[in-house]
């Protein structure tokens, strides 16, 4: 649990650097912190522009993607901003299904993320 802990905050940092380009404002909430809500809740990643929220970002890592947190989802997909998901690549079939499940299958888009280590 430590070592997704680490990676889903390393996966937050990467993405509000990587989006700073198309983005004027990133908000982001690393770990348990609650510094940047949106409408009472507080997703990963808040994207705006020009002072407006275009999209929210949940970054998940393999043992975070439950029912409990597709819940979760579905109240953030209710929002009136843009939810995607930013899952392991391996999880994609899995949160495919949980999507369809819970009818978020055309409200929340979904992006993967692989870490991929070469050994001599």
């Amino acid at each position: 649990m430590k070592n997704e802990n680490l990676i889903h905050d390393w996966m937050v940092s990467y993405l509000k650097d990587r989006l700073s380009r198309d983005y004027d404002d990133i908000k982001i909430n690393l770990g348990e912190e609650k510094n940047n809500e949106f409408k009472g809740h507080h997703p990963d990643l808040i994207l705006m522009n020009h002072g407006m929220v275009l999209a929210i970002m949940e970054v998940e890592t393999e043992g975070s993607i439950t029912l409990e947190k597709a819940d979760h989802w579905k109240a953030l997909a209710g929002l009136g901003a843009k939810l995607i998901l930013m899952i392991p690549k391996a999880s994609k079939a899995k949160i495919i299904d949980l999507l369809w499940k819970k009818g978020l299958a055309d409200k929340a888009s979904v992006g993967s993320y692989e870490i991929s280590v070469a050994m001599p």
